[in-house]
């Protein structure tokens, strides 16, 4: 049998200069909003702005080499829209930070974003192939289990930040292990789905045109259930109980197609958020604020009354979110300006509610621009799901852009009052290092699949059995 020699298929040189002029775009509109905000708050452009502006594009520079050339066939859209992202939320840390708004600090996040692009690289690097993860499943299951288990198991004092079990505070370092867990958790997902999918997949009894599944299969949907209700009580936290049991069933439906999976488990969950919200005060005070948010809800000693008179309309649990929905009403369509409205009036501006600073300032206009950013960056990476050629690539791609469009989903819900508020933070936005450098990550394993599913087969060319041509 005559070898084969495989050439590579090289990168077309319009695509990784359009990538690139689209990455110098993102840096250029983060400068813009920036200077625009020393302007509004000092009257001058800040005096660091060269040094921040070369500082991001050099970070960025530094990853877009990286992605040219550990992976040149990626989704050239990617990288842009994650730059872009990530530069409005260090531009509204900083406007925070100059309102005087306790615990933002710009140069903190510009620290965490440097170190995310550090994570994003040395992934790129190191897994040069992500299949490899289909042979990690239950190891990454195990290890997903253990990073949320971790805070529940600490004393308070080392874990729990107003109300929230989902810290490790360790003297002036801290760390929120569930935002890497519920990567090694999509992973898991993704490796189990793969090889139960078929038995799954089984219809039993047909209810009204729909074919539910046979009983002896709820098993693992009942245990996913279980698990995100032992985490809604025992570290009071319904954004990565909601998460971690949105992310299963979506999946779940992706491998089987089957409607009944999704409607079982909004019951399921639904159900189960409703009795906690019976026994568990901490979740039924989420319930009280979104029923009526107007009517102050107080639960035991409320750190925001400490400094208000009893009884005040002004504190209790409702009043993070009224600040919210005061500044969306402030910000109206067209925003306030940036460093022109109130945002340091809203209680956690720079990390929770950071949604709610952004539309104050940018309005309506300027949050569903960014809105779309989020959806065409979810759009990529379905689209890699689809172009995936094997079943745990479709499945890990489908996985991960669901939790990217689920956070979203579920932060600018809470914020505007359309579902019960949660903890989570806006995906490359708020304020904080454990969510940046898991989101990084989660672009790093998104821009690798793409890579492999947009990549050209290579070029055979036979040894044997070629024509040659001699000139004289």
């Amino acid at each position: 049998m005559s070898e084969v020699a495989v050439s590579p298929v090289p990168m077309p040189a319009k695509r990784r200069v359009a990538q690139l002029v689209m990455l110098a775009l993102a840096v250029v509109i983060v400068m813009v909003a920036y200077a625009n905000v020393g302007l509004a708050v000092d009257g001058k452009i800040p005096a660091g702005m060269l040094a921040y502006g070369l500082g991001l594009g050099g970070l960025m520079l530094a990853a877009y080499l990286v992605l040219a050339k550990f992976a040149p066939w990626a989704d050239p859209l990617i990288l842009p829209l994650v730059t872009l992202i990530n530069g409005l939320g260090l531009v509204m840390i900083y406007r925070l930070e100059a309102a005087k708004m306790g615990g933002a600090s710009a140069a903190n996040q510009i620290m965490w974003t440097g170190l995310g692009v550090v994570m994003f690289s040395i992934t790129l690097i190191v897994l040069r192939d992500h299949r490899m993860l289909q042979r990690l499943t239950y190891t990454a299951g195990a290890v997903g289990l253990v990073l949320l288990a971790i805070p529940a198991v600490l004393p308070s004092s080392l874990s729990e930040v107003q109300g929230a079990k989902i810290w490790i505070r360790l003297g002036g370092f801290s760390i929120q292990p569930g935002e890497f867990a519920k990567l090694a958790l999509v992973v898991f997902f993704a490796g189990y789905l793969v090889a139960k999918r078929d038995v799954l997949a089984l219809a039993g009894r047909r209810l009204l045109f729909i074919d539910l599944p046979r009983a002896r299969d709820l098993g693992p949907v009942l245990v996913t259930w279980g698990f995100s209700l032992l985490v809604l009580v025992f570290e009071k936290d319904l954004g990565t109980s909601l998460l971690i049991f949105g992310t299963f069933i979506a999946m779940l439906y992706i491998a089987t197609q089957r409607t009944s999976w999704v409607l079982i488990g909004i019951l399921l969950f639904v159900g189960g958020a409703f009795v906690a919200g019976q026994i568990f005060d901490h979740v039924g005070a989420r319930f009280d604020v979104w029923g009526d948010p107007t009517n102050p809800v107080y639960y035991g000693n409320d750190p925001i009354c400490e400094q208000k008179p009893a009884g005040s309309p002004m504190c209790g649990k409702s009043y993070q979110i009224m600040q919210g929905l005061f500044g969306f009403g402030a910000g109206g369509i067209l925003g306030t300006g940036l460093g022109q409205g109130n945002p340091q009036l809203i209680p956690l501006s720079f990390s929770d509610f950071i949604f709610a600073a952004t539309g104050e300032e940018l309005g309506l206009t300027g949050l569903m621009a960014l809105i779309m950013m989020y959806a065409l960056l979810v759009e990529r990476g379905l689209r890699t799901s689809l172009a995936a050629r094997d079943p745990f690539s479709k499945l890990l791609a489908g996985g991960l852009s669901f939790i990217l469009a689920w956070q979203v989903f579920i932060i600018v819900g809470g914020v505007t009052n359309l579902i019960p508020l949660t903890g989570l933070v806006t995906p490359f936005m708020s304020q904080g290092g454990s969510a940046l450098l898991a989101n990084w990550i989660l672009i790093a394993l998104l821009v690798r699949m793409s890579d492999a599913a947009r990549r050209p087969p290579p070029q055979a060319i036979q040894n044997e059995g070629l024509t040659q041509v001699f000139q004289r």
